[in-house]
């Protein structure tokens, strides 16, 4: 069977980290209106309340809970807590996030700790533990559906100025959504085929000799850059050796 996302999410149940702003928010006010029972946490105890009472306002079943993603402890305190009252969730959303910005050397130990336990433990955390209990409960019951989607950014592949820490983080946790359920194997980030299972070869896509035109006469390239540029280029390439 062909893996395919829920679509009634009536009385379900989500988790979702790093609830108290941004897209954690949102998608909290989302499973609100979609009739979810909602498991917001955060780290920021007020505001983390404050969003509580935002989308319990929307008609939802809310429970907040102050958790530091960082800690293993912590996550598996957040699905004791979330079993205990709603049962093994159905969908678990690691969004919490956090960035720092200057140059990597300038990074202290503290902030390197605090910027990889976040974006990179509390997904590791989030997967290995929520992902048992959804095993468990297909097991339990076949019709059982559950999935985890877990947040990345664009950071993973381009490199902006004074975001090293946050890049290097983000190119570890790459956005992914897995499923259980009837004909719902495990499965993580869609990636290319293997180059042999690809419909065409390489030859197919290269043209053949006679199909080819010929090549035109060679012609020196002209330099739009001066003199001044040239040298100052270089004079910046031997400053750096040094």
């Amino acid at each position: 069977m062909t893996p395919t996302l829920r679509t009634e999410f009536t009385g379900r149940t989500a988790v979702i980290t790093g609830a108290a702003s941004g897209f954690g928010l949102e998608t909290a006010r989302l499973a609100a209106r979609q009739g979810m029972n909602v498991v917001m946490t955060d780290v920021m105890a007020e505001a983390l309340e404050a969003a509580g009472r935002d989308v319990a306002a929307l008609g939802g079943t809310v429970m907040t809970h102050r958790a530091d993603v960082r800690h293993a402890d912590a996550i598996e305190g957040l699905a004791a807590a979330t079993c205990a009252r709603f049962g093994t969730p159905h969908l678990v959303f690691n969004n919490a996030g956090v960035s720092t910005g200057g140059l990597v050397w300038e990074h202290t130990e503290k902030e390197w700790d605090w910027v990889l336990g976040v974006n990179l433990r509390g997904v590791v955390h989030g997967v290995r533990v929520f992902t048992p209990l959804m095993l468990a409960a297909e097991r339990a019951d076949p019709a059982f559906r559950g999935h985890i989607v877990n947040t990345a950014s664009m950071a993973g592949l381009l490199n902006a100025p004074n975001m090293g820490a946050y890049c290097a983080r983000i190119s570890c946790r790459p956005a992914s959504s897995t499923a259980t359920g009837p004909g719902r194997p495990m499965r993580g980030p869609t990636r290319r085929p293997p180059r042999a299972s690809r419909s065409r070869s390489a030859s197919a896509r290269r043209p053949s000799p006679a199909a080819r035109s010929p090549r035109p006469r060679s012609r020196r390239r002209c330099s739009t850059r001066s003199p001044r540029a040239t040298s100052t280029s270089t004079a910046i390439r031997r400053r750096w050796r040094r």
